[in-house]
């Protein structure tokens, strides 16, 4: 990758992402990304005929996802003894 491209993937100024960048950031393909924005798990928005993501519903999506797989255990007094 090269350096333009790389400022491009980590760069925290962006507002909105490409579908193509919020599924780098997240690791995943562009197919997988572009179901879980027709699922409704991850946000976007229509710019003219543009599909853009926040850049803030990314690690939001992923605290979503985090939350769900891996549920906080309430710690009960019989369990803390």
């Amino acid at each position: 990758m090269n350096t333009a491209r790389l400022a491009e993937a980590v760069d925290p100024s962006l507002v909105l992402l490409t579908v193509e960048e919020a599924a780098r950031r997240l690791q995943i393909g562009r197919t997988v990304c572009y179901r879980l924005i027709s699922s409704g798990e991850l946000e976007s928005i229509t710019v003219g005929h543009l599909r853009r993501v926040p850049a803030d519903a990314v690690p939001e999506f992923v605290a979503r996802r985090r939350v769900r797989q891996h549920p906080a255990t309430p710690i009960t007094l019989a369990s803390a003894a």
